[in-house]
Formats: structure tokens, sequence, C-alpha cells
């Protein structure tokens, strides 16, 4: 559930709960008043109905002030939008208590012919409060919707940050944050903006670096092969000759990892089968005899990838196999989505992801050729397409497989 959705599920639960509260509070204020009101008109209808039989209209006036009531003069207006809320009638006359469209309470006495309409003057103080609770409670509410469209916006700017971190974290060194105003956020961009270049001037210069490094050893490796085959055979020639090549392949599978940790070589994605990739893989190995490798395949099936980084990453498993195995052939296996390739020997000891590590090598490599640097090239051509990898011992064999789910 993304920061945005759950902000809006809490400001619709906090908004409703407000309104309710606001319902519930305006109905017992106001059955409240209703029923204090209520109580005191009844109390004193009965003094105002004596006075209004008796006639006596001095009485009647110190009574009323008593009360704090005011006389209604037009009264034939106010009562036609007025709702009876009680009414107590005898054979002389009756009481009622209105409810006036404002919502006022009134207090109506007939007595024969004659009928006198009042009103609690201390009942205008009541509602002042009871509106100005209620201004607060909208005000209140005002402030919430207030603070929650200042929250959005943000949180709007959070996706375009986001957005561009992945960019930048996918390999894409150039791209940059649009400040977002001189706040926090507009902080953030200017933080990221600065480490981002700095990250992109130090990337491009360990590249440079080791471009220039593989380049420049390419050349005099070149003339030592080449001078080492005008020399004549010679005690220490051989030996020469498998330090210059080794040198020569450690070269070459540096500067394919550090392409592959640097992300910057995009994949060129194609459509081809299982058996393609591994000819291709074969090819590259270059086998001279034919029968240290079996193939097996139960099942062909078709991998969308890059052909050339696929194909490396399988040659360097069958090197690998061919190099530890204790008994030849090796078998390829193809079957349910899965390119396995299996080689006798003793159980290894550690998962795979010790193997994968740059330079590490089993016990049983002592006095092998390599850097233990093939496994690591697999592993990040594989994450790189999102494949799987892994590592079964079982029966004396052990399987390196990759998985094209």
């Amino acid at each position: 559930m993304s920061i945005f959705t759950k902000l809006f599920l809490l400001f619709l639960v906090s908004l409703s709960l407000m309104l309710f509260v606001s319902r519930e509070t305006n109905q017992l204020t106001q059955a409240k008043i209703e029923m204090l009101l209520k109580e005191k008109y009844l109390q004193a209808s009965t003094e105002l109905f004596r006075d209004l039989a008796n006639n006596d209209q001095t009485a009647l006036t110190k009574r009323l002030q008593s009360f704090n009531f005011e006389v209604i003069a037009e009264s034939q207006s106010v009562l036609e939008g007025s709702q009876t809320i009680y009414e107590k009638s005898s054979s002389f006359g009756e009481v009622k208590i209105l409810r006036e469209a404002k919502g006022r309470y009134l207090l109506l006495l007939s007595y024969l012919d004659e009928s006198l309409l009042v009103r609690d003057r201390a009942q205008q103080e009541g509602f002042y409060h009871f509106e100005t609770v209620s201004y607060l409670i909208f005000a209140d509410i005002f402030v919430l919707v207030l603070t929650f469209l200042m929250v959005i916006k943000l949180i709007f700017p959070l996706k375009e940050i986001a957005s561009t971190l992945q960019k930048f974290g996918e390999g894409a060194l150039h791209v940059r944050m649009k400040r977002l105003g001189s706040n926090e956020l507009g902080k953030l961009c200017d933080t990221f903006n600065a480490m981002a270049s700095n990250i992109e001037a130090l990337i491009l210069s360990r590249q440079r670096l080791l471009r220039d490094i593989g380049h420049e050893l390419r050349t005099p490796l070149a003339k030592s092969k080449l001078a080492l085959e005008m020399l004549g055979e010679g005690k220490y020639q051989q030996s020469l000759k498998k330090a210059i090549s080794q040198i020569d392949e450690l070269t070459k599978e540096l500067l394919e990892i550090e392409r592959l940790n640097a992300n910057m070589e995009q994949l060129n994605l194609s459509t081809f089968d299982a058996e393609t990739l591994i000819s291709e893989s074969l090819s590259r190995a270059l086998i001279e005899d034919e029968s240290v490798v079996e193939l097996c395949i139960e099942e062909s099936f078709e991998i969308k990838g890059d052909l050339t980084y696929l194909s490396i990453a399988l040659k360097n498993l069958i090197d690998n196999a061919l190099k530890y195995t204790t008994q030849k052939p090796i078998i390829i296996e193809v079957k349910e989505h899965t390119i396995s390739v299996k080689s006798r020997g003793e159980v290894l000891e550690h998962a795979l992801d010790y193997y994968c590590e740059p330079f590490a090598q089993g016990d049983d490599a002592r006095g092998v050729e390599g850097f233990g640097l093939g496994l690591s090239i697999v592993k990040k051509i594989v994450q790189k397409h999102g494949f799987g990898f892994e590592l079964t011992c079982k029966e004396g064999w052990n399987s390196f497989s990759l998985r094209f789910t």
C-alpha cells in the first residue's frame, strides 16, 4: 500500500470521526437546551397563567421580568413557521412550547380569547455558545482538509525522486533531480545531485583507467608472445607462455567483471533456443576433444536474453566443470527450462555464494589453472537477466544450473 493511499484512508477516517462527533455534539447540545427550557417554561407557565387569568398586567409584567422573559408582539408571523414540541390543554385555555424556524424556543399561553407569546432571553447566550462550538468544529474540519492537501503536495515529489533514484541505480548515471523548492526536499535534491556527480565522475574515471590499463597491457603481452615464438625452444619457454596467457586471461576477466559491476553494458535481447546457446558456448570453450562433453537434451525451450553474455556464462560453467571434474565426460543437461552442467567430484563444502566471490576457489583447486573469476561473472550475468543460478551436490555429481524462468 502506497503512502498516498495510507494518508488518504487516515484522512477519510479522521474526517468521518470529526463529522460524527460534530453531529452528536449538536444533537446533545440541542437536546439539553430543549430540556432545560421546557422545564423552565413549564414551571413559569403556571404562575403566568394565573396572572393572565386574573388580568393583572402589573403582576404579569413583574413575573415576566423575574423569569427574564420577553413578550413577542408580532406573534402571528412567528407562529407560522414554528413547530409544537409540547402542548397541554384545559377547559379555559392551553399551554404550548414551540420551536421557531431559527431554533429558538417560545412559550404560548392562551386563556379564553387572550394569548401571550413569550421567549426566554437567556437562551440567546446558550445558542451563541452552541453556534461558536459549531463554528470551531467546522474550522477544525477545514484545517484537517487543508493539512491533508499540504501533505499530499509534499508527497507527490517523492514519486519523481523515487523514479530518479531507480534510473540512477539501473546505471543511468547522467540523471539528476529537479530542484523542488527551498525546503528539505530541495536540499535533498541538491545533495543527491552533488553525490550523483561525484559517483559518475569516479565510475567514469575508474572505467577509463581500467580500459587504459587493459589496452596498455595488451601491447606488451602481444610483444612478449611474439618474442617467445621467435626464440628457440628453451627450458623456460613453456612456463613463460603459460604465465603470459594467464595474465592475458586475467586481464580480460577483470575488464568483463568491471563492465558488469558498473551496470553500464546494456543487454542486446533476442529470442533463441537452448541448443543455440549450448552450441555458442561450446564454440567459445574451444574444446578439441568432443568426447569430454556429453549432451543430454530432454526438452529444448526458448530463451529471451543476450546470447553473447549468456554464452559466456555457460562457457564459464563448462570450463569450470572440465577443470575440476574427477572423471570425464561432463554432462550438459537440458530440461524444464533449465540448463545444468554436471561434473564428477567430491561434494562441495560451501554454498554457491562462496564460490561466486572473485578469486574464491575450493580446496581441491590447488594446482588447477584459473583465478576463481568464472562463477563471479556467471552470477552477475544471470542477475542482470533476472534468471536463476543454483548449485546441487548429489550422488557424486556437482551440478551448476541456469534456470530460465
